[in-house]
């Protein structure tokens, strides 16, 4: 199927490695031009390198940490410098830490804060007014199934996630005029570096394992292309009119209907 993505702009944010990496992967093996950011220069170079090898795509890695608003305001002027433009946006950045309700004081909430749903505001607040003069575009969040399904010991990701879905939510309709659409991508338990050290920290890997996996009916973990190749769908033309949407993807751990 073609996308209609070749020749395009996207930025994905903390795409050294994990889920961002796999859809920048992506998105640039439908020939988009890809910017990616992270904080680890090294790591971010590395990854810039091995995409574009791997594609033959143009890819400009931007160190960047999202929870500044410098760096991102930075991040988005030199994409759309460097590659002409910005027609696709995901907003990405690396969970916050487990923990119950009294585990976090303030200072912990508020650095959560600026992680999870700042990050997201300022993304859009720099990238938006491109799209609008472009008379297009795509952002797409990536969440969790915590938005749906809240997860245990992971409270500061329950709560905080649901105020990005609330954004977009509200995005989506002060943006359908421009022609851009807004939707958020919820992955369940995925084999990351980040889950990789989750299931470390438990101590009994293979029982951590089990622990995570008991309850997806498909019997396992997602792989970060499984979730790459929706984002890939909701960049697209084919989903053009498909706007302020929750889709979860997570091999039918939600119970919920909706």
């Amino acid at each position: 199927m073609d996308l209609g993505l070749a020749g395009k702009v996207a930025l994905v944010a903390a795409a050294s490695k994990g889920l961002g990496k796999a859809v920048a992967f992506r998105l640039a093996r439908e020939g988009m031009q890809v910017a990616i950011c992270a904080r680890d220069e090294k790591a971010l170079q590395a990854t810039a390198q091995e995409i574009s090898s791997a594609t033959g795509a143009a890819v400009l890695p931007v160190r960047a940490d999202v929870t500044r608003s410098d760096d991102i305001k930075h991040l988005v002027a030199e994409t759309v410098k460097r590659l002409g433009g910005l027609d696709v946006l995901v907003t990405n950045a690396g969970g916050p830490p487990p923990g119950n309700f009294f585990a976090f004081d303030d200072a912990a909430w508020e650095q959560a804060f600026s992680l999870t749903f700042m990050s997201v505001v300022r993304l859009c607040r720099e990238a938006i007014p491109h799209m609008q003069r472009r008379g297009a575009g795509r952002i797409i969040n990536i969440a969790s199934v915590s938005v749906k399904q809240p997860i245990n010991n992971l409270i500061l990701s329950n709560a905080l996630r649901l105020a990005v879905v609330g954004l977009a939510k509200s995005l989506s309709n002060e943006l359908a005029p421009y022609g851009i659409t807004v939707n958020t991508v919820c992955p369940g338990p995925t084999q990351t570096e980040r889950m990789e050290q989750l299931l470390r920290a438990m101590g009994d890997i293979e029982e951590a394992r089990r622990f995570w996996t008991k309850d997806i009916p498909m019997g396992r973990m997602g792989q970060p292309e499984e979730l790459a190749d929706l984002v890939a769908f909701l960049a697209s033309e084919n989903a053009r009119y498909i706007t302020g949407t929750v889709i979860q993807v997570d091999g039918g751990l939600v119970k919920g209907i909706f």
